[in-house]
């Protein structure tokens, strides 16, 4: 059509090529700011930027081809019956198969092969192989993986992950016949004989099962165990290595139960791989991983601590970047979301007309006593002893009002998820203040990836268990309620600045902002925040229980919800929040943030 626009026409020609590798009709592609996904024959892949990057095209086209391949050459209950059921073991597993679908698959076209390594370098970005320092901080599941990969197609291994390749490859390759399984590289069957006897030959896995006496078990084991495997690397749970693998943009976590599994190893699994420095504000892989875990009862005695709050900060946007910079930023933001920017006016003029019609003032006419009524001026000319002319002004039941946005600035935001997220409060902001609503706009992160400054204290002291929380909070003041919206407008475009989105720790994040609605004078307040998943925090959870974190929001959650006046909702982008607050909503595109916040405050004022 005359009015595609390039962006569609990629997306086009991209969904064409997925059915045509995959050997199936049916495949709908569709682009994301989440993470890259595959349901069935629904594949979501990296959204490129409008100008179509060359990277970013690459990317994309990484990913699709790596579904599609899953879908042609992978079959899904076969793998499940022969998965080993130990969580490790099953993640080397799927790492092999996974080798295995793109070797087949990329065998003599280069393009696709220059696809696959695209994607794979995105998926590597934050695994934890590239930070070992011993063999035991080596995720097996990432080094098995490449060194199939290696011995199958002849393609290196990207040249940062070699350090810790070599920590692990003379152990493995002094156990294992890796060159054996490009034997069977053209049958899953036998190919999966050949990578349980290398699960055994490394020790993972007992020789006491195979593939073919695990058929046996009938369509009900299949119908059990299939539905787990429609993604891959479902059950590496090497601790936070696996969940890294996650948000590295490409691996696949759709069920939650495999996900609840991974994440109650994670505390013992995880090594302390953070000894190193703290990233820096350009380390750009880095993604914290987004855990979805079932709900779970908050028992009485749980106690959240922090190891030192020394290095915790709370500051202003303006502090963290010069005018000039900020300008920059916000010129940027302009500009990426000029097509938004209508589209959520129009949504925020519809709540401003809400508001000001509960605000408009009314009156009582017919009165004994207040104004004179101009319109029964007639009246009281014809008989000044005429009673009832006069108006008296009725009280309007709009409450004194402020709302606080509280955004997620962790690195699972970047993109546009935080572009749309500060466009849409820009918005919000301007558009209470036209109401007499005042607004505060606030960001939580962390200082440093993998602990910082807190965690460096904690290795002095000599590591004591269970420290708490162990990163350095960082809590941004975008706006402050009392702020006029034109001084605050830069300063939203700091959301846009390289290396700013690392970690996030929601429990504290809330609480911060709920004690400073509670100094406000406003008679009503509204929180409203919004979030891609479950607090992460690498360091934090390396060092205490998997679901450290998550429990401290829920029970701060629970707290604000049944104690405090503060009313609480939450907007998810991505990932079901519904599960934490009471009051919230999902949205799985990130352009519908704005529209979402508009109608959830309208409904709130609405109820009013």
């Amino acid at each position: 059509m005359a009015t595609d626009t390039p962006l569609d026409r990629f997306k086009s020609v991209l969904g064409g090529t997925a059915r045509a590798l995959s050997d199936e009709a049916e495949v709908e592609l569709a682009f994301t700011a989440d993470a890259p996904a595959q349901s069935g024959k629904h594949l979501r892949v990296p959204m490129p930027a409008r100008t179509l990057p060359a990277d970013q095209v690459a990317e994309a086209r990484g990913f699709a081809d790596s579904f599609a391949l899953r879908l042609r050459h992978h079959d899904t209950a076969l793998h499940a019956r022969g998965a080993p059921d130990d969580a490790t073991a099953r993640g080397v597993y799927d790492a092999i198969e996974d080798a295995r679908v793109e070797a087949l698959g990329s065998r003599g076209y280069q393009g696709i092969t220059a696809n696959l390594a695209t994607a794979l370098d995105v998926r590597l970005r934050a695994d934890p192989i590239l930070r070992a320092r011993n063999r035991s901080e080596v995720p097996l599941a990432t080094a098995l993986g490449l060194m199939v990969r290696e011995a199958l197609t002849g393609e290196r291994p990207p040249v940062a992950t070699e350090p810790g390749l070599a920590l692990v490859r003379e152990w493995v390759e002094e156990r294992a016949d890796l060159a054996a399984l490009a034997l069977a590289l053209d049958d899953q069957r036998a190919f999966q004989g050949l990578a349980r006897k290398l699960l055994e030959d490394l020790e993972l896995v007992e020789g006491d099962r195979t593939p073919e006496e695990s058929d046996e078990g009938g369509d009900e084991e299949e119908s059990e165990e299939g539905q787990d495997t429609d993604q891959p690397d479902e059950g590496d749970a090497e601790g936070s290595e696996g969940e890294s693998e996650v948000e590295a943009r490409g691996q696949q976590r759709d069920d939650e139960s495999s996900e609840g599994e991974s994440e109650r190893l994670e505390g013992d699994d995880l090594d302390d791989d953070a000894e190193g420095e703290p990233g820096d504000d350009g380390e750009e892989g880095m993604q914290p991983v987004r855990p979805n875990r079932p709900s779970a009862d908050l028992g009485p005695d749980f106690d959240y601590r922090v190891w030192t709050t020394q290095f915790d900060e709370v500051i202003a946007a303006t502090d963290l970047c010069d005018s000039d910079e900020l300008a920059r930023l916000r010129g940027y933001l302009d500009q990426q979301l000029v097509h938004l920017q209508s589209a959520v006016s129009r949504l925020a003029n519809r709540l401003q007309r809400r508001l000001m019609a509960q605000q408009s003032r009314s009156w009582d006419f017919d009165q004994d006593e207040g104004l004179l009524d101009a319109a029964r001026l007639a009246r009281v000319v014809v008989n000044p002893t005429q009673s009832l002319s006069y108006k008296v002004e009725r009280d309007t039941e709009f409450r004194d009002t402020v709302v606080t946005l509280l955004i997620d600035n962790s690195g699972s935001m970047r993109g546009r998820p935080i572009s749309i997220a500060a466009i849409s409060a820009d918005i919000l902001a301007r558009t209470l203040e036209r109401c007499g609503v005042k607004t505060e706009i606030l960001g939580f992160t962390t200082r440093a990836w993998k602990g910082g400054q807190s965690r460096e204290t904690w290795l002095a002291a000599g590591r004591p268990p269970q420290p708490g929380r162990l990163n350095d909070v960082r809590h941004i003041v975008y706006k402050k309620a009392d702020e006029p919206w034109r001084r605050a407008r830069n300063a939203l475009g700091l959301m846009m600045r390289e290396g700013l989105l690392k970690e996030n720790i929601d429990g504290e994040a809330l609480l911060w902002a709920h004690a400073r609605m509670l100094a406000r004078p406003e008679e009503r307040r509204i929180l409203m925040v919004i979030s891609d998943g479950a607090p992460v925090d690498d360091s934090t959870l390396s060092v205490n229980t998997g679901s450290y974190l998550e429990r401290h929001l829920r029970q701060v959650i629970g707290w604000i919800e049944k104690k405090s006046s503060v009313e609480l909702v939450a907007i998810g982008i991505g990932h079901d929040v519904t599960r934490y607050y009471s009051r919230a909503v999902t949205i799985m595109d990130a352009e519908q943030l704005g529209g979402t916040i508009i109608e959830q405050l309208a409904a709130l004022f609405d109820a009013e």
